[in-house]
């Protein structure tokens, strides 16, 4: 893993920096879905992270409006980002659950809505141009860390 900052990687100004990082993670979630390196729902990535904690790379949380006041969903995320702190597994809200639908597809085989207030990106089985990004990603959390910020929220971009 190289030894660059992220301002190195991405720029000085934060605007800039929170661009790259955005499309860094575009980027992560472009080469994961193909792959098979994405378990959407809270439910599901709880069960994968009790399965194999150490193949998931990153965790986002996702939320809308409205689901802010919801407690039970609130009480999921504190348990998912307890379990992902004490794993030393990266953790990032997204704002613009439309955009990340987008991303990850937004619909079951069988015509259901899926769950996207919890996607977890495994281990990618080869993607070498990926690896920038993930490494993006992955400094910009352990940077957010070091200024107590540990759960960093990202704005994905409309498109």
């Amino acid at each position: 893993m190289c030894n660059m900052t992220l301002e190195e990687l991405c720029g000085d100004n934060a605007t800039e920096r929170m661009e790259c990082v955005a499309k860094a993670l575009e980027e992560v979630l472009t080469a994961a879905v193909p792959q098979g390196c994405i378990t959407v729902g809270v439910y599901e990535a709880a069960k994968a992270l009790n399965v194999d904690p150490d193949n998931v790379v990153l965790c986002l949380l996702a939320t809308d409006e409205e689901d802010a006041q919801d407690v039970a969903l609130q009480i999921h995320f504190t348990l998912i980002q307890a379990f992902c702190c004490e794993n030393d597994i990266n953790i990032l809200r997204v704002n613009n659950m439309r955009r990340l639908a987008e991303l990850v597809g937004n619909v079951k085989p069988g015509g259901e809505p899926v769950d996207l207030h919890c996607v977890l990106v495994t281990k990618p089985q080869s993607s070498a141009c990926k690896d920038s990004a993930l490494s993006k990603l992955n400094h910009f959390c352990r940077d957010s860390r070091c200024l107590d910020q540990w759960v960093p929220v990202i704005n994905l971009p409309e498109r």
